[in-house]
């Protein structure tokens, strides 16, 4: 009888099956679900007539998707590609002749501008967003930040004339409280979080090796 004989491949021929719509999340994501999740000052059983708290969740979650802070800098006249600092190049100072505003380079890090006290919550607990329940695995959370676009110049030379820094997606593995930076990893062209052999990096990339 050969009516019984599952085919091996069983998985893919489940996938391939599409009946018709559905609410499951068909993109693969190495982000848990709870950190796309805004946070919201609402109780978990509100009384009749008040807006749920899944709800009020849902539209903030929408509303926060339609911001881009590339755009929002943007119309308030601020190149993102001008507020890391470079080396000082004595050349391209415009001179008194040229009756000209004298530009003076930024030297100022943005670092000395952060101001945490509107946060809506703290980074231990933004890192906690990314594990899951019933989890021992800390996945990465996701965010944007402003990098270089050449990884290897960047490294070398984070103040070199020839970067360009945009913001770009990533995703947050780790915080360092005694120097208060995060720890981050460019997603790769499909929005995940790989190391160079492909495997997703849990833990803030910290093996069982050390």
């Amino acid at each position: 009888v050969t009516t019984f004989r599952m085919p091996e491949d069983f998985g893919s021929v489940l996938d391939k099956q599409v009946i018709g719509p559905t609410t499951e999340n068909l993109i693969k994501s190495d982000f848990p679900e709870q950190s796309f999740k805004p946070k919201v000052q609402i109780a978990f059983q509100g009384l009749p007539g008040q807006c749920p708290r899944k709800i009020e969740v849902e539209r903030r979650r929408r509303l926060y998707l339609t911001f881009d802070i590339a755009q929002l800098l943007a119309s308030k006249g601020v190149d993102s590609n001008q507020l890391m600092p470079r080396h000082h190049d004595p050349d391209s100072m415009p001179t008194i002749e040229e009756k000209k505003d004298p530009v003076f380079p930024i030297y100022l890090p943005l670092n000395i501008f952060d101001n945490d006290e509107y946060d809506c919550r703290t980074p231990e607990e933004w890192i906690s967003l990314g594990l899951e329940p019933g989890s021992h695995d800390r996945k990465p959370v996701p965010g944007k930040a402003l990098l270089p676009t050449d990884d290897v110049l960047g490294h070398e030379d984070p103040k070199s004339q020839k970067l360009i820094y945009k913001w770009i997606d990533v995703g947050v593995l780790d915080y360092d409280k005694e120097t208060e930076v995060y720890l981050v990893h460019k997603t790769d062209k499909n929005g995940l979080v790989r190391d160079e052999e492909g495997r997703p990096i849990l833990n803030g990339g910290i093996t069982p090796e050390g």
